[in-house]
């Protein structure tokens, strides 16, 4: 018989969510800024310095962001949770009543559910906990660090940026181009197929998706970069 795997990946930090969408941000942003740049033909040194500073702005515009609305959702929840706990240890009765409804509206049998809901609000923590998680979604010790998806969010993005930037510090010219457009379509189907497998999803179609996505961004800001340097003196 087949062992039950009863393990699952603790997601509620925030962290892993923003690490993620950090690289993929980092990634297409930055070979679209690369390439748009070095489409107008300038001096090598001046895509150095275009990728540099997009991988700068770009991963503190992710940390400073990724912390600003981490740290509102976090105090959204805590304020929700201390309405939550006053309710409770004031209007126990009701509180239970309400749950007891709950319970009721998904099937539970009357008598059942407020069985359950008497037990469960003897405990004021276990309480707040039952009502945190039925009523707004959340527990009250998995609201999320904002710390730590602004950390991710910042070192996640720079990574995905640095990628298309490489080339330019070792090679120039046509040839940076290509090494930079390649380097950075590996990195898109690694990342697009990596993402689907953390979520169970198809790992080719979710590789495609992201490779088509860069793939699209690049093309049209090259594109971009090299009509405005042909037009524009």
């Amino acid at each position: 018989m087949e062992a039950h795997h009863n393990g699952h990946r603790d997601i509620s930090g925030g962290g892993a969510r923003a690490a993620v969408f950090g690289v993929s941000d980092g990634l297409l942003s930055n070979v679209a800024l690369i390439l748009g740049v070095a489409g107008a033909h300038p001096a090598p040194k001046a895509v150095v310095i275009a990728g540099l500073a997009g991988l700068v702005a770009g991963a503190f515009s992710m940390g400073v962001g990724e912390y600003i609305s981490m740290g509102a959702q976090r105090e959204l929840f805590e304020h929700e949770l201390r309405i939550e706990a006053t309710e409770i240890r004031e209007r126990p009765d009701a509180e239970t009543r309400e749950l007891t409804e709950l319970y009721v509206s998904r099937g539970v049998p009357k008598e059942l559910a407020a069985e359950v809901s008497d037990y469960l609000m003897r405990n004021p923590d276990t309480a707040l906990q039952v009502h945190a998680q039925e009523e707004l979604g959340v527990a009250p010790d998995s609201v999320g660090s904002p710390i730590q998806a602004a950390l991710a969010s910042f070192f996640s993005f720079a990574i995905g940026a640095l990628i298309p930037l490489v080339a330019w510090f070792v090679t120039i010219g046509s040839a940076a181009v290509i090494a930079s457009a390649i380097s950075a379509g590996v990195a898109s189907l690694l990342v697009g197929g990596g993402l689907a497998a953390m979520t169970g999803r198809s790992v080719s179609k979710g590789a495609a998706r992201q490779f088509i996505l860069s793939a699209v961004a690049a093309l049209v800001t090259y594109g971009v970069g090299h009509f405005l340097g042909a037009t524009i003196r």
